[in-house]
């Protein structure tokens, strides 16, 4: 569940200092084909289910407003992987979600499977229990450190900070101790739904990137920012001062 959660009214600026530097031991191959790793950690604890404004203008459960979100971000990938563009095709993908308190893959990290994805999308989920951010960020870390492709991006939908298992800030430290070895970049792109992105102002001191997003509108702008400009195209932007506006 949700802690120390803050109403959120105004948009975050989009604060980009983005790329977590990892290498990894000798259990992982080198990572030197061409092509895109994408992990997204989605929140399905207890408090996805309070309701914030969606894009009519009524009150949806976050955790509904985030599946429509993700849709569109599988479209966009879906889009990106199709042959005939100019980048590269190889994509890989996963969808990791709480579970008991610990982490679990709602849809297996493999080749890039739009059916798949949406297909848990449309099942919809009943949120419940704790959140679990660093059990997942451990999942989503090994998944695409294990794989071959050079371009690795974690994505986290959350509203709440960790409450079970161990602390991101401490996890991050020891995901780029182990993986010393590996030449590469992950890219970690926390976006907090409802919930102050100062509270995870520490994970910036891992160079993490963290914005926030009131409501559907907001959310849906920052994962189109993200995709097109971070995860996609992989351009960088001076960082931006914070500011955070509360009721």
């Amino acid at each position: 569940m949700s802690m120390n959660r803050l109403p959120v009214r105004a948009l975050l600026p989009l604060t980009l200092g983005l790329s977590v530097i990892l290498a990894c031991g000798d259990s992982y191959p080198p990572q030197s084909d061409e092509g895109l790793d994408l992990v997204v950690v989605f929140d399905t604890s207890g408090s996805m289910d309070d309701a914030v404004l969606d894009a009519a203008g009524g009150r949806s459960p976050k955790h509904v407003i985030g599946a429509r979100a993700l849709a569109s971000v599988v479209a966009r990938v879906e889009e990106y992987a199709r042959p005939g563009s100019s980048h590269p095709r190889q994509v890989r993908s996963g969808l990791v979600v709480f579970r008991s308190g610990g982490a679990a893959e709602a849809v297996p990290f493999g080749p890039f499977d739009a059916a798949a994805l949406r297909s848990w999308l449309h099942a919809g989920v009943t949120p419940r229990g704790s959140t679990p951010l660093g059990r997942s960020l451990e999942m989503a870390a090994q998944q695409v450190l294990a794989s071959p492709l050079s371009r690795n991006h974690i994505l986290v939908i959350t509203d709440g900070m960790n409450t079970t298992g161990p602390d991101p800030k401490a996890v991050i430290p020891q995901i780029q101790s182990r993986a010393e070895a590996l030449a590469t970049a992950i890219g970690v792109h926390f976006i907090a739904f409802d919930i102050a992105a100062a509270l995870f102002d520490e994970l910036r001191q891992h160079d993490v990137t963290v914005v926030a997003a009131a409501d559907e509108i907001q959310l849906s702008d920052q994962l189109s920012f993200i995709m097109e400009q971070k995860i996609l195209l992989e351009s960088e932007e001076p960082a931006q001062p914070d500011s955070f506006h509360t009721q």
